[in-house]
């Protein structure tokens, strides 16, 4: 996995720019704001249902075992969750002062913003200037693309060493005691993906069963490798060849779903969230449940397309709203199966995505 995360951002960054170049500029006005739009409802859409489901089946009521850390009982401080004062500073921190430090230190957001930026200035260029550009950053993204196949030949023996060492190291009777937790989590996922399937058919101009069988080869590489950015070149292919998504919106779409429309991810770390909250016996208030959401949308935003990324992007959600960090000890056992399973989610999100705004273009104006 060290090979797709050593040219995760360069692909990212030549992914976008061509993308936003190779669209035309009615066609960006048009798409821009829709996309967004799309984006932010689908994500709270997603850590809404997450809400909905941890607090039917209460997850966290069916832990017998105990837990590590301090304060069990405890009701959170509905003043600690969240401060709206923060958010120009949230907002304002997406712009990089540094593109390079944020390319070292993997800002996935930051990356995606700068090369937005870098993207919707280039259109501006004679073509004499952008066709050398454009030259570069294909064959960087080609390069890309080929150290990404030379990984996935090893995907098969990692995903079985992954696994053979998860079911050694938790053990039967652990995962017995939150088989519950993972239910509920799928549950939220499989009802996720029909919302996709009943956008491609109504929304999408296609039809949600050969959606399915033309985009089975991206999912089940989704599945092997958890890392939406590893499945990117094969999505755009998929998006092209099988979907006959115009390679402007799939160029674009793809790099830019695999950071921000993390819907999988989404509905996982929420229902993650509130099931630590009920192990260690935490109240939480309409309120509480509230700014959690808030929180969740934006962390799932900026979630890194990479195994492990989830987990990662969690543990910082756990602190900012008050619930103890140790709980992830919990479920970091599993993270790995329920990984496979909502980044075929993703990818399928970012698919379907392509479908919805590629019908959207064909409308006239």
């Amino acid at each position: 996995m060290k090979l797709v995360q050593m040219i995760m951002v360069p692909l990212i960054i030549a992914s976008i720019i061509r993308g936003l170049v190779s669209s035309n500029v009615e066609n960006l006005k048009k798409m821009g704001p829709s996309v967004l739009v799309y984006f932010i409802f689908t994500t709270l859409f997603s850590v809404s249902l997450g809400v909905v489901l941890a607090m039917i089946f209460k997850p966290g009521l069916q832990l017998s075992q105990s837990l590590p850390g301090e304060n069990p009982g405890l009701s959170l401080d509905q003043n600690q969750a969240f401060d709206p004062v923060n958010i120009p500073k949230i907002i304002s921190n997406l712009l990089p002062e540094n593109p390079l430090a944020s390319m070292v230190t993997g800002e996935m957001m930051s990356i995606v913003v700068f090369s937005i930026i870098v993207g919707i200035a280039i259109i501006g260029l004679s073509q004499k200037n952008k066709t050398p550009i454009i030259s570069l950053l294909s064959s960087v993204q080609e390069i890309c693309m080929i150290i990404v196949k030379w990984a996935m030949k090893l995907v098969p023996i990692a995903v079985f060493g992954l696994i053979a060492q998860l079911t050694a190291s938790v053990g039967f009777n652990s995962i017995i005691s939150i088989s519950y937790y993972i239910l509920v989590v799928l549950i939220g996922l499989v009802t996720l993906l029909v919302l996709y399937l009943l956008i491609v058919q109504f929304f999408g101009g296609g039809n949600s069963f050969k959606f399915l069988r033309n985009i089975r080869d991206a999912q089940l590489l989704a599945f092997s490798t958890t890392s939406s950015a590893a499945v990117m070149p094969l999505s755009m292919k998929t998006a092209e060849e099988k979907l006959n998504v115009h390679p402007s919106i799939s160029n674009f779409m793809i790099p830019v779903g695999a950071t921000i429309n993390m819907h999988g991810t989404a509905i996982y770390q929420c229902i993650s969230t509130i099931f630590i909250a009920q192990a260690y016996g935490i109240e939480l208030s309409i309120m509480n449940l509230v700014l959690i959401t808030f929180t969740l949308v934006t962390a799932s935003i900026g979630t890194p397309a990479i195994p492990g990324g989830g987990a990662i992007v969690l543990a910082s959600v756990l602190g900012s709203v008050g619930i103890p960090t140790e709980g992830l000890i919990l479920i970091i056992g599993v993270e790995r199966i329920l990984g496979m399973f909502r980044t075929a989610v993703n990818v399928t999100g970012d698919l379907t995505a392509c479908m919805f705004f590629n019908q959207q273009l064909k409308k006239p104006s």
